[in-house]
Formats: C-alpha cells, sequence, structure tokens
C-alpha cells in the first residue's frame, strides 16, 4: 500500500524519469546503510558512542545470539546474516514515514531477498561438502533415495516462498491496516497505537527472515546422515 505522495517519485517527476518505488526505494535504503556506517566507522573509539555505540549493541547482540544457535562455524555467514537483518529491518521500517515507501511491501523484494537466501545456501553446501553434499537430498536410506530427492528438491524450494510470503505479507498488512485507520479517522495521530504494534513487528519479522537464514544455512553445513 503506497502513501499518495512518495518523495522520490516526486523527484523522478523532476527528472521525468519513471522507477517502480520498490526499486528506488530499495537503493535509497541502501545508501542509508552505508552512510549511517560510514558515520559509526569515521570515528572508531575504544567507548563507543553515538552511531558507534548503535551499531555495536545491533551486530554484537546478533552475533552472539547467531554463534549460540549455528556454533562458532556460524561466523562464516554472520557478515551476510547482519547485513540482511539490517536491510530487512530498514526496508521495513522507512515505509512508517510519511511520504516514504517499504520495498518489502513489493513482493519482488522479498522474493529476491529469499534467492539470495536459497542460492547461499547451497553455495555453502558445496563448499563446505563439495559433491557429498547430494547426500542432503538422498535421505538416511539409500533404497528410497529415489523418493527422497524429490521430496528433499520440493522443500527446499517452498523455502523461497515460505520467506517471500511471509515478509511480503506482514509488511503490506501492517501499510493496509495504518492507511485503512488513516482514511477512517481522517486524523494523523489516529494510527499512532498501531504505528507502535508496527514497528515491532517490523523489526521481528527482520528477525524471522534472518533466524531462518541462519537455520538453512547451518543445516547445510552439517554432515547428513
Amino acid at each position: 500500500m503506497e502513501h499518495p505522495i512518495l518523495f522520490l517519485d516526486l523527484l523522478q517527476g523532476f527528472f521525468k524519469t519513471h522507477i517502480p518505488p520498490h526499486v528506488t526505494y530499495a537503493w535509497f535504503t541502501m545508501l542509508l546503510l552505508v552512510g549511517l556506517g560510514l558515520l559509526a566507522s569515521r570515528q572508531v573509539t575504544l567507548v563507543p558512542k553515538g552511531a558507534q555505540n548503535v551499531f555495536e549493541l545491533v551486530i554484537g547482540g546478533l552475533e552472539e545470539f547467531m554463534v549460540e544457535v549455528t556454533g562458532e562455524e556460524g561466523r562464516a555467514f554472520f557478515p551476510f546474516i547482519c547485513t540482511l537483518f539490517l536491510y530487512i529491518a530498514l526496508c521495513n521500517l522507512i515505509g512508517l514515514l510519511p511520504g516514504f515507501f517499504s520495498p518489502t511491501a513489493n513482493i519482488n523484494t522479498t522474493l529476491s531477498l529469499a534467492l539470495c537466501t536459497f542460492l547461499y545456501t547451497h553455495y555453502l553446501g558445496v563448499k563446505y561438502h563439495g559433491a557429498k553434499y547430494i547426500k542432503h537430498f538422498l535421505g538416511p536410506i539409500p533404497a528410497l533415495a529415489p523418493l527422497f530427492f524429490p521430496i528433499e528438491i520440493i522443500g527446499h524450494f517452498a523455502r523461497v516462498l515460505s520467506l517471500t510470503l511471509r515478509l511480503f505479507g506482514n509488511i503490506m498488512g501492517e501499510d493496509l491496516v495504518l492507511a485503512i485507520l488513516l482514511f477512517l479517522a481522517g486524523q494523523f495521530l489516529a494510527p499512532l497505537p498501531m504505528m507502535f504494534l508496527a514497528i515491532f513487528t517490523s523489526v521481528v519479522q527482520a528477525f524471522v527472515f534472518t533466524l531462518l537464514s541462519m537455520m538453512y544455512f547451518a543445516g547445510s553445513m552439517e554432515h547428513a546422515h
């Protein structure tokens, strides 16, 4: 659900260009993350403060949680997980501001993120096991391999569908509810209680997406039994 007036659309009108909002706001979110990262790293000190303190708190907490879930071997894919969480969280939250749009409220964005997780999962599997990674798809008994193989293939592709629709549905639903409340009440302050809930669920949805990605990555790195 898009806002009636989007700032980047107005800017495109000035330059007489047309790029879909989910693309422009996805790039805007990337630039914002890069800018915040540069700001946090510009003056790194032993005693963190300001933006550095916020980034260290978020990144450090996420890393500790990930190691608890996946073990020490999970540090191999932490940069991907951290980037994924920060990007999705900011994409979710940015649409709550008037004149902005959540890229994750468009199924193309969530599908692209799910495909990144899907491809990286199997990259890790091949990297750690080589050709033996095929054992993850053959089941525990060789005689049942012809049955297990198509089931496992369908299951892995179903992960893409699950990640895509869960994130898209929740963020799209938030935007719809906020728009309906604003339309029915006719006051800017009416959706505020729902806004606080939307902030919470936006972060939770980013966390759920990255948690599932962690589990998929850890599973691909384990030895097949």
